[in-house]
C-alpha cells in the first residue's frame, strides 16, 4: 500500500522527471530511499547526449551496488515517475534492491505513445514482474500518472516545456 510518506518521495521523482524534460531529456526521475526513510540518492534521465543507458533507475542501482551493503539494498525503496524498463528492472534485481513504487506504468506509457502516434522503440516494454521476481512492486499511482502523461506529451509532441 502506498502511504503518505511514499507520496512525498514519489512526488519528488515526478519533479525530477519535470527537470529532465526541461533539460531536453525523456521525462523520468527516481529517488532511492533507505529502509529507515533517508533519501540516499536522486537521479533523472540523461539520455539527451545519445547514451540511452543513462536511465535514473539504472544509475541508482549502480550507486547502490557501490555504496550499500546487500542488507541495506534489500531494505531500500526506489520511487520512480515511470515503471522500470527491462534494463533497469534487471539492474534492480541484480544488485538486490528492495521495493519499487512507480507513478505510471509501462503499459500506460505504451498506450500514451499509441495515442500520440509515436512508434514503439526496439526494446519491449515489459513489466517489472516479467523481468525480476521476489520484489514488492506498487503502482501505478493514478493521482500522479496524469502529470507524467503530460510530460510525455510535451516530450514527444513538443509544446511549452517551461
Amino acid at each position: 500500500m502506498v502511504t503518505n510518506k511514499d507520496m512525498i518521495h514519489l512526488r519528488r521523482a515526478v519533479e525530477l522527471a519535470r527537470q529532465a524534460l526541461e533539460a531536453g531529456d525523456a521525462p523520468f526521475g527516481s529517488v532511492l530511499v533507505s529502509g529507515g526513510g533517508e533519501v540516499l540518492m536522486e537521479a533523472r534521465n540523461q539520455v539527451g547526449g545519445g547514451d540511452h543507458t543513462q536511465h535514473p533507475e539504472f544509475n541508482l542501482a549502480r550507486w547502490a551496488a557501490e555504496h550499500l551493503t546487500a542488507e541495506e539494498r534489500s531494505r531500500a525503496t526506489v520511487y520512480t515517475s515511470g515503471e522500470h524498463c527491462p534494463m533497469c528492472s534487471a539492474a534492480h534485481g541484480w544488485v538486490g534492491l528492495g521495493r519499487i513504487v512507480y507513478a505510471s506504468s509501462s503499459k500506460q506509457l505504451a498506450g500514451w505513445r499509441d495515442e500520440m502516434g509515436v512508434p514503439s522503440g526496439r526494446v519491449r516494454g515489459l513489466s517489472i514482474q516479467e523481468v525480476i521476481r521476489d520484489t514488492v512492486v506498487e503502482g501505478p499511482v493514478l493521482e500522479l500518472a496524469g502529470e507524467v502523461r503530460e510530460f510525455q506529451r510535451q516530450y514527444y509532441l513538443g509544446g511549452d516545456r517551461g
